[in-house]
């Protein structure tokens, strides 16, 4: 099978990593990919963005099965134009077309999807700059801490939690202005949910699906969570606390409700549905819906799937996942985020990176690396090298990613050592 991944950061490094090791796979692409996925297959110089070279490039090369790692060409409508074009129409394709990429590309679509199909989330309100008053009226009828979230896709940076009435206001102000660009024109107002955080992901073939590995992962820049929003710090799975009664009421009253809206809806969901949870006193709530896998999630979720991935990536996105299974292994995997000094805010480009570690120890993903007019591999993003372990011990899973994020060098480097910190890993 000669199979596209679509996307250049950590996300697609695994799943490059994991599909490679398929005998079903008898060349691996990824669009643009990066130094590490050069290890695995061929990059090819394409911007995700860009569908036509994309769709040329697999009518050319005879491509079996495209994956769309990032959100905005999904969001953007990829899936629909790959299917508009008849010399790319019968293309297996893992991802939804634009209708239901909304799930993720719009917030308030998300929220009236859940609230119509009687899925548990927090209370909320859509505004814009015409009835910015009864943002406010809202604002002052709840109790801090606030959150406001963009309407759009913002990189992952476009919600606000906030602790006091003012603050509140002006903020949403600010983002219905353009804070967050066209994202925030309009922004969805949410009653704070207090519990802790997981996430659980699913792959669909429209009508069934396959559960993957559930996950935590740290947003926060700071031990002990805390400080400004990231793209993702570190992640666990699996997540000790996530337990069979708790699974089950999550793929009852969430999973299963959600394939059926989708449905219901008209749309033939054929791809990864991330589900990001909040658990208060026992009931999972829906804080929000991902089109894609999650990153770095998807570094430790890949990394626990036992059996080849290929043969069931195919099956979705063919429509037939009634004969597919997956099998977890039992061991806890571990990433930890090495990421630029300043992220994330400003940050500097360009330091190189020496890679001295254990091969048997841990696995690297590359995130934002780039090979420079010298050859050498350097720093390109604000998040640069995802450090993976797996043991049948957790917390020494976590040891080894922290030993060998000891052990790679560049100017600048920093990272999380408490990651796992709140769970109960033995």
């Amino acid at each position: 099978m000669r199979v596209l991944i679509i996307g250049n950061g950590g996300r697609e490094h695994a799943l490059a990593w994991k599909i490679s090791q398929s005998p079903d796979c008898s060349q691996l692409y990824i669009a643009p990919g990066n130094p590490g996925t050069s290890e695995l297959g061929e990059n090819i110089a394409i911007d995700p963005m860009d569908f036509n070279a994309l769709m040329a490039f697999c009518e050319k090369n005879q491509v079996d099965l495209v994956i769309v790692g990032p959100e905005a060409p999904l969001v953007a409508g990829i899936v629909d134009t790959f299917r508009s074009n008849p010399s790319t129409k019968d293309i297996n394709i893992i991802g939804p077309d634009a209708k239901g990429a909304q799930l993720e590309g719009s917030k308030a679509f998300a929220k009236d999807f859940m609230i119509r199909n009687k899925i548990p989330t927090a209370k909320y309100i859509e505004i814009t700059l015409e009835n910015i008053a009864e943002g406010y009226r809202f604002i002052s009828g709840s109790h801090p801490p606030y959150v406001l979230k963009a309407d759009g896709l913002a990189g992952g940076k476009g919600v606000l939690i906030v602790n006091d009435e003012a603050s509140a206001r002006a903020n949403l102000l600010d983002m219905l202005n353009g804070s967050f660009g066209h994202a925030s024109k309009k922004v969805v107002i949410e009653e704070y949910l207090n519990g802790i955080e997981f996430s659980v992901f699913i792959l669909s073939d429209g009508h069934q699906y396959a559960l993957l590995p559930e996950a935590k992962d740290y947003k926060r820049i700071g031990e002990g969570d805390i400080g400004l929003n990231t793209g993702g710090m570190g992640a666990v799975s699996p997540v000790p606390f996530a337990d069979d009664i708790l699974m089950e009421k999550v793929r009852k009253r969430i999973i299963e409700p959600t394939i059926s809206g989708l449905e219901a809806m008209g749309i033939t969901y054929r791809g990864f549905i991330f589900f990001g949870l909040m658990v208060v006193e026992g009931e999972p709530f829906v804080i929000e819906y991902n089109c894609r896998m999650g990153d770095p999630e998807t570094e430790v979720v890949l990394p626990r799937i036992s059996n080849d991935i290929l043969p069931i990536l195919k099956g979705a996105a063919q429509g037939n996942l009634d004969h597919k299974t997956i099998q977890i292994s039992p061991f806890t995997a571990t990433t930890v985020m090495l990421v630029s000094g300043g992220y994330p805010q400003e940050y500097k480009k360009g330091y190189q990176i020496t890679l001295d570690y254990n091969k048997d120890e841990s696995t690297l993903f590359h995130a934002g690396t780039t090979v420079n007019s010298q050859g050498q591999l350097v720093t390109s993003g604000g998040r640069v090298l995802a450090v993976t372990s797996i043991s049948d011990k957790g917390t020494e899973a976590l040891q080894r990613s922290l030993l060998t994020a000891e052990k790679i060098q560049f100017e600048g480097k920093y990272y999380r050592r408490d990651i796992g910190f709140d769970l109960d890993l033995i």
